[in-house]
């Protein structure tokens, strides 16, 4: 009690253990905080750029720019590498309902639910545009006019499933046929004969050489036992 009570001054002894932090990792990071001043970085700042030309993991760069030339662009050259499957086309439209049908409608006919509510106006049908799913990912991406860009909520998948999506719908209120279902078992069937075809012919190639081994074994002993018969004529 004297010594926590004793002296008149509230500062705590520098010569005494009490000035020892106790656990101090839990409140004094080892390591630099997020742009904590530090003399070993460029800048002072801990927080750098990162290495030019360097991506996040999961994501790739995309070409084209956010103008009227790289829209064009994209519409014309842009094709969806993702196959035409049930699968697909069921996850797109899962998306689209998510996403895109509240402005757009489940149609795809411009009467979503905020536009029926007339809390926004002048959403087009896809029925009066001419869109490729090369366009409609490239507005997925940056977003056009009022619409945002989805590019931080859906992933580069995501948005080819809802290109089909979209696609579907736009040849419906065209009154077009939508494309034919692609049956990803045949290329894989087809793939499996071409690895099976592939070993057949190994195993015809190692059989070979095996025959081509024998042979060229049974030269080596014919040509062993004539020069043994030679030697002991001469002997």
């Amino acid at each position: 009690m004297i010594i926590s009570c004793g002296g008149d001054k509230n500062e705590v002894d520098t010569t005494s253990g009490r000035s020892v932090q106790y656990f101090p990792n839990m409140y004094e990071s080892v390591g630099y905080e997020t742009y904590q001043e530090g003399q070993i970085f460029p800048g002072n700042v801990e927080a750098q750029l990162p290495v030019e030309g360097t991506v996040n993991r999961g994501w790739m760069p995309y070409e084209y720019e956010d103008t009227n030339d790289g829209y064009a662009s994209a519409k014309a050259e842009l094709t969806n590498p993702l196959p035409y499957t049930e699968e697909n086309l069921a996850t797109g439209e899962e998306l689209y309902n998510i996403y895109c049908a509240i402005c757009h409608g489940k149609k795809g006919n411009g009467k979503g639910h905020l536009v029926t509510t007339e809390k926004i106006l002048g959403v087009p049908s896809y029925a009066d545009r001419e869109i490729s799913q090369g366009s409609i990912y490239h507005v997925m991406y940056w977003g056009i006019n009022y619409m945002g860009s989805y590019a931080s909520q859906t992933s580069i998948e995501e948005r080819w499933q809802i290109a089909h999506h979209v696609d579907a719908l736009t040849k419906d209120l065209k009154g077009q046929d939508r494309q034919e279902f692609v049956v990803v078992q045949e290329s894989h069937d087809m793939h499996a004969d071409e690895q099976s075809h592939d070993v057949e012919n190994h195993e015809m190639d190692e059989h070979g050489a095996e025959m081509h081994d024998e042979d060229s074994h049974d030269g080596d002993h014919d040509d062993n036992q004539e020069e043994n018969h030679s030697s002991t004529e001469g002997e």
